[in-house]
Order: C-alpha cells, then sequence, then structure tokens
C-alpha cells in the first residue's frame, strides 16, 4: 500500500467537496466542506482576522484520505479554550507565543471530530505523519479544541507528549421521553412547575415561536435573525465573529443543516435563534433578541430545541458553551478534554502543572452538577 503524503491547503477550495464530505460523518455540519468554505469566502476567517488556514490533509496518490483543519493563529480569540493567560506568561518571559497552530473549527464551541480518515488509513500513522504539520519551528505550539474523547485518546497515544486540559458543556439526551410532556415527566415536581411557569410567561407577553427549517428560511429572515445576532454582541461594544454573507452562504450551500427559531410580537419578528442540525443531534449556536423579554431566552434557545429533537428524532442537543442555567433545565454536564504540544520544555512543564490544577477544579465541579441535575431519582 502506498505511503501516506501530507500536504498543506492554503485554503479549503484547494480541494474539491465532494472528496472532503467523503470523509465526514453526517452529523457533524461543522466540518463539512460548505461550513469551512463560508468562513473562508466571506472573510470571517483569513489573515486580515488572524486566523490563516493551513489545513492538513493525507494522500495516496491523487486520492484524499485524511482532513484536518488546521490554522495558524496570531491570537486567541473565537476558540473558547482560553490560554491568554500561557500567552501572555510565556511573553512575559521573553518567549513568543503566537503564531500557534491550531486545529478547530473557528467561533464554534462544539465537540465533533477534528481529524477524518478513510477506513483503510492506520490512525496511529496518520497522526504521526500529521504531527509533522505542526512540528516545526515558527510554531510555538499545536492545539486540538473540542473533539470527541476517542479521537483524544487516538492523539494521546500517538503523542503521549500532548497536555490534557479539560472542561465542561451542558447538553440534553432524549432518554425515550417521546415528547416535551413525557420530558418534563422526568423532572422533579418544582422543575416541572419552573419550566411550565417560564413558557407560560412567554405566552402572557404576548410572543409567539415558529420553527424554521431549511428551504423555509427565506432573505427576510435571515436578514432579520443577523440583525438580532449583532445585538447580542454590540450589547458587549463589538461586533460579532461572523457576518452576514457568511450566514448567506450557508442557507444557499447547506440550507437542510440549518433552524431557525423566530418570536414574534404580534406580525413582527423580534428575536431569533438559528441551530445547525446533523442526523442525530441539534447544534444550539447563534441568538439574539430586539426585545427585553422574561424567559424568552429560555424558550428560544433550549426548550424549543429540546421540542424539535423530540418531533424530528435528533437524540442530542448540544445548546452551546457556559452557563448552569442549562444544568437546571435538564441539560447534563459533558467532560471535554483539549490537546496541546508545547514545544519549549519550560513552559510545557509550567502549562502541565497548571492542567493538572485545572482538572481537579474541574472534577470537583463535574461532581456538584451532576448531583444537581433535576431529574426524579
Amino acid at each position: 500500500m502506498s505511503e501516506l503524503i501530507l500536504k498543506r491547503l492554503p485554503a479549503i477550495e484547494a480541494v474539491a467537496a465532494t472528496p472532503w464530505n467523503a470523509l465526514v460523518d453526517d452529523d457533524h455540519p461543522f466540518l463539512r466542506h460548505e461550513f469551512l468554505h463560508a468562513l473562508e469566502a466571506s472573510g470571517a476567517v483569513g489573515r486580515s482576522t488572524g486566523w490563516v488556514p493551513d489545513h492538513l490533509t493525507l494522500w495516496r496518490g491523487e486520492r484524499l484520505v485524511g482532513i484536518m483543519p488546521h490554522y495558524r493563529k496570531f491570537h486567541s480569540y473565537g476558540e473558547y479554550v482560553f490560554d491568554w493567560a500561557w500567552a501572555d506568561a510565556w511573553e512575559s518571559a521573553g518567549g513568543r507565543y503566537y503564531p500557534k497552530g491550531l486545529t478547530a473549527i473557528p467561533f464554534s464551541p462544539v465537540p465533533g471530530p477534528r481529524l477524518a480518515l478513510a477506513e483503510d488509513v492506520d490512525p496511529l500513522l496518520a497522526r504521526r505523519v500529521l504531527a509533522a504539520g505542526w512540528e516545526e519551528s515558527t510554531l510555538s505550539s499545536w492545539h486540538l479544541l473540542f473533539a470527541e474523547d476517542a479521537e483524544v485518546e487516538g492523539w494521546l497515544a500517538a503523542r503521549p507528549d500532548l497536555l490534557q486540559r479539560h472542561g465542561v458543556q451542558f447538553q440534553w439526551q432524549d432518554r425515550g421521553y417521546g415528547d416535551f410532556e413525557g420530558f418534563l415527566g422526568a423532572l422533579t415536581a418544582k422543575r416541572r412547575k419552573t419550566i411550565r411557569r417560564e413558557r407560560r410567561r412567554v405566552v402572557e407577553q404576548g410572543l409567539a415561536l415558529r420553527r424554521l427549517v431549511g428551504e423555509a428560511i427565506g432573505e427576510r429572515e435571515l436578514e432579520h435573525f443577523f440583525r438580532c445576532y449583532e445585538i447580542t454582541y454590540l450589547e458587549r461594544g463589538r461586533h460579532g465573529y461572523l457576518n452576514l454573507d457568511f450566514f448567506r452562504r450557508l442557507r444557499r450551500s447547506m440550507p437542510d443543516a440549518l433552524v431557525l427559531i423566530q418570536a414574534h410580537l404580534g406580525s413582527q419578528p423580534v428575536a431569533a435563534a438559528l441551530c445547525l442540525q446533523g442526523s442525530r443531534t441539534l447544534y444550539g449556536r447563534y441568538w439574539g433578541s430586539e426585545v427585553l423579554a422574561d424567559c424568552l431566552h429560555f424558550e428560544a434557545c433550549y426548550y424549543q430545541g429540546v421540542e424539535h429533537c423530540l418531533a424530528h428524532g435528533l437524540t442530542r442537543f448540544d445548546p452551546g458553551t457556559q452557563g448552569e442555567h442549562k444544568l437546571t433545565r435538564g441539560f447534563a454536564p459533558r467532560r471535554l478534554r483539549s490537546l496541546h504540544y508545547i514545544a519549549d520544555p519550560r513552559l510545557r512543564e509550567a502549562l502541565s502543572r497548571f492542567c493538572d490544577e485545572e482538572r481537579r477544579h474541574v472534577d470537583a465541579y463535574c461532581r456538584a452538577a451532576e448531583a444537581a441535575l433535576p431529574f426524579r431519582r
């Protein structure tokens, strides 16, 4: 069998969509060629934003057999596994932290595969070949963010020197609930009453919600969503990472992956949440509102998503990063790991101690979160 050849791609368009997508699991729209291309073609990702595409691919002759998104990063924005303190400490000591290598989905802290291989490729060999793509003198480090457990274990088998960093997100799983009332029936009486009260409060304010999927999302609905999305960021004094052109490209190239939840006050749309969906999972990503309304965020970003999953046979809902408020609404903690290659042994030793200490805090946090889940015992 011919050897694996590593090729670097300066842009995702350097390879055709069909062979790339042939390696991608159908539950993970973020790894699809169309999603990554929309980021680059819209200008959200590129040299001007500090995300320089440098995708690592594996080939046998003319056949694409492995893909791994990879970027040369000149800052740490848009990653959600925060290493600003690492960079500050190293540069204060006279080191150079940027550029670094990053394997992640830009602006998308969503667990999923980061490396996809053809079935006849040895994963251990593939990882060792790929490591040459980030073991170079111009990069201080390489970081693998939000990969799935099996992928993390595969990398640790190939490279035991990688540092592990632990984190937590909250996700909903269908346990055979059937419908939303079935889900509520699995909760404690107190939580059932609270959720019903929150949903009732949205209706009492005159708000009505609807879900639009795929081709049902028109240009008017998309523009309104983007206006709401921008509001979320403008409240913090800046624009969002993504632009309207990015979302338009998604609607054109992968419409079936889009689920738009829109809130109306009378005949006027006033809030929106845009999700992506795979074959098994709903991914809640982007939200914004033009009005202040009690419990609207919970309804649009959590309860509508749960209802959508139950109505369409999706078994998991990943509503995004952060937030103990998800815990009390039936979203259980999920442990996540990131991996980090640090070239300089002095920095690696210091960060190893940091990661060990951080893990102890995460362990305690997860135990407390599990105990606080609102399901009936």
